[in-house]
């Protein structure tokens, strides 16, 4: 009772509490304002001004991720910046339904015990060897992405399983080899994750949008053959070495000695897995019937919350999903379409090609400087607000770099997939916090990686975009 009524004192007094980074976000939004509109109309001043502030508060986390974007529908609506069409985009996007989709699979794993029984299997399988074990998890946590569209879901889900792990092989808290462990499952199932297309919000963000904006959904299998040789598979091996150099360790003390339960799997695992393999079986051949994923994630979605199948619990919907991250994801797409609605796009396209200058002639020095503007955008903001940004604006860079538009779409893969620091990435700041990771560590990882994308990966990307015929 003591606990309690001091609970209740505290949250009665935070709100009292100053709190001079919010003043300063929202002063700086009135100097945003006050800036724009000598050069803008009063619609694009306002929506420059409700660009700074969603931004500036998904940045920097002050206040919980789905108020900017629920300030973004009531301010847009009440001053009528855009119509209820364009305001509300994100919630009739096939990427919203796919983050539903990806949220109600990773409740029915964890309802029906798939994820207890990948957990025994891991541990047989992992070995007796070090690099082994590191290269076995990250291949693991590359392999989730396949099958859960959630970054922060996965690893919700493979950071505990591991920690344990580590636990079992003899890792003590700081040891390299627990970090190496925990930064193998983190990394590796977050950075290939890029080239997968329902894998992660800042993919499905850009889905949404261009299918929003351009009429032009993604393709599963277009998408999966344009990024996952070098940006999926080719950055697991880079990650793999980076963690391997950074923190080496010895091997695990002892032979695992670990038996997997005499246990048939169970009637509603049996519905679980048939189920999701019809849906993987349709993202992958989407090239074929043409059908999003993200209705064909919302049929399977659906199919799960049935009461009487039992893969989910009858408070599924009201415990076990997220619902802020769903208002996030729509308002960070609805935030695209209104720029793309207030012409702010043009505008900032207009000002962009004043400091750089793209030439017709050199699509590879083109492609070179839109994934740097892209990475600038990702360095500033965070990873989802790329799409947010550049979406709008492709089309005109496309007339002004003489590259299709789908290719000038796809270079934001290229920068969003390139985490400099980890503040950018939801999933890597959720790792820190479930695996008691330093963010020095992760923040090692994440500029080695920076670095040698950079310098090897992006060359090889744009040669295989080449072999593709993208340019």
């Amino acid at each position: 009772m003591h606990n309690k009524n001091n609970a209740s004192a505290i949250a009665r007094q935070s709100p009292s509490k100053p709190n001079w980074q919010l003043y300063l976000v929202f002063a700086l939004t009135i100097a945003v304002g006050a800036l724009c509109y000598p050069f803008l109309t009063l619609n694009q001043t306002l929506v420059a001004a409700l660009l700074f502030i969603c931004i500036a508060f998904w940045a920097t986390s002050l206040i919980p991720a789905y108020l900017p974007a629920l300030g973004l529908f009531a301010v847009s609506t009440s001053a009528g910046l855009a119509p209820n069409q364009v305001v509300f985009a994100g919630f009739t996007s096939s990427t919203f339904w796919l983050l539903f989709s990806g949220m109600v699979f990773g409740a029915a794993i964890n309802h029906t015990g798939l994820n207890v029984r990948a957990t025994r299997v891991l541990m047989v399988i992992l070995g007796n060897s070090y690099q082994g074990t590191i290269i076995k998890i990250a291949l693991f946590g590359m392999g989730l992405a396949f099958l859960i569209p959630s970054g922060v879901g996965r690893v919700v889900l493979i950071i505990p399983i591991i920690a344990y792990l580590a636990n079992h092989f003899g890792y003590d808290e700081n040891s390299n080899g627990r970090k190496g462990m925990l930064l193998a499952a983190a990394f590796g199932t977050f950075s290939p994750a890029f080239s997968i297309l329902p894998a992660n919000a800042p993919n499905m963000l850009l889905s949404g949008m261009v299918e929003a904006l351009y009429n032009t959904p993604f393709s599963y299998w277009d998408y999966l053959l344009l990024h996952f040789p070098v940006l999926g598979f080719g950055k697991l091996i880079i990650t793999v070495s980076v963690i391997l150099w950074l923190f080496p360790d010895r091997d695990p003390n002892s032979a695992i000695q670990t038996s997997i339960e005499k246990t048939t799997i169970s009637t509603v695992e049996k519905r679980l897995l048939l189920i999701l393999c019809v849906c993987f079986a349709f993202w992958f051949t989407d090239s074929i019937h043409h059908i999003s994923a993200g209705w064909v994630g919302l049929v399977a979605a659906t199919i799960c919350l049935w009461p009487k199948l039992g893969v989910t619990s009858k408070h599924c919907l009201d415990k076990d999903l997220q619902y802020g991250t769903l208002f996030f994801t729509a308002g960070v797409i609805g935030l695209g379409a209104i720029i793309a609605y207030s012409g702010l796009g043009d505008v900032l396209v207009n000002y962009l090609t004043t400091l750089v200058h793209f030439s017709p002639d050199s699509p590879l020095t083109n492609l070179s400087l839109l994934t740097f503007i892209s990475t600038c955008v990702a360095a500033v903001m965070n990873l989802s607000g790329v799409p947010a940004i550049m979406t709008p604006m492709a089309s005109h860079l496309s007339d002004i770099t003489g590259l299709s538009t789908n290719t000038v779409l796809m270079t934001q893969v290229l920068a969003f997939s390139n985490v400099l620091l980890p503040y950018q990435a939801p999933p890597l700041i959720t790792a820190i916090a479930l695996g008691n990771l330093s963010i020095s560590a992760v923040t090692k990882v994440c500029l080695a990686t920076f670095v040698l994308t950079s310098l090897v990966l992006l060359p090889l990307n744009f040669l295989w975009w080449h072999i593709l015929g993208m340019f």
